[in-house]
């Protein structure tokens, strides 16, 4: 029992945690740590930011996790792929800075990343 307890909290602290910040169109923000290996859009749905839907669950199924990435940090993302290319032009009022918050998985070098959530998701 003892060494369940121990690998239990030893896994909690040295899981690695990441602050995202998420914006609405009104300017409201809200930080929160996300566990790396998650996806943005996940660490969205674990703590109840509004206006990530996330209808198909992260299976790139629909646009419904769509988000703005603040144009600093697109260089240290991974090149969308043409799967969520294709999801984006369908999402509301998409941009050059228009991602899935689904294909976002969150690391250490995106500790301080802000995403903003559009007015509405499609």
């Amino acid at each position: 029992m003892f060494y369940i307890l121990a690998l239990f909290l030893f896994i909690l602290i040295y899981t690695t945690m990441t602050k995202i910040t998420y914006k609405d169109q009104q300017g409201n923000s809200k930080t929160i740590e996300v566990e790396n290996g998650l996806s943005v859009m996940e660490g969205a749905i674990q703590n109840d930011i509004s206006g990530i839907d996330a209808d198909c669950g992260g299976s790139m199924a629909c646009a419904t996790c769509h988000v703005y990435v603040e144009e600093k940090w697109l260089d240290k993302l991974p090149k969308a792929e043409d799967g969520e290319v294709d999801m984006i032009d369908m999402a509301f009022e998409p941009k050059k800075n228009s991602r899935l918050s689904c294909q976002i998985i969150v690391n250490d070098e995106l500790d301080g990343f802000t995403v903003t959530t559009p007015e509405k998701q499609s």
